[in-house]
């Protein structure tokens, strides 16, 4: 009876070592592949970012991220990839709130990868 048990419990320890064979992680859908700006990011844009650094971005220091212009200059300068990544060279944005997910960092990151286009 005793052997049972134990057999039982090395089982089951050797079972739920693979944790991540029996609950895969979820949220793998992130689709980097086809990323636009007038379509995924504006709305990243528009939910983090814009209530500061849209319109006239007098609230924002200065820094427009409404239009393609103001944006693609913070692209260029490399500050709107350290805003979000939060690295330490610029202020971490968006500032007072809660970094925004890997997957809409990795959205940006694509974007520029390819080119930043104004698509």
């Amino acid at each position: 009876m005793l052997i049972m048990l134990v057999m039982t419990l090395v089982y089951a320890g050797c079972y739920y070592d693979k944790a991540s064979l029996v609950y895969p992680a979820t949220g793998g859908d992130c689709d980097t592949s086809n990323v636009t700006l007038s379509v995924e990011l504006n709305n990243i844009l528009a939910a983090n970012c814009n209530s500061c650094h849209g319109g006239n971005g007098a609230s924002g220091g200065g820094i427009v991220l409404d239009t393609y212009n103001g944006l693609h200059a913070r692209v260029l300068n490399g500050d709107l990839l350290s805003a979000i990544t939060q690295d330490g060279k610029v202020t971490p944005m968006p500032e007072g709130g809660v970094k925004l997910s890997d997957c809409d960092i990795n959205k940006f990151k694509a974007w520029i990868n390819a080119g930043a286009p104004n698509n």
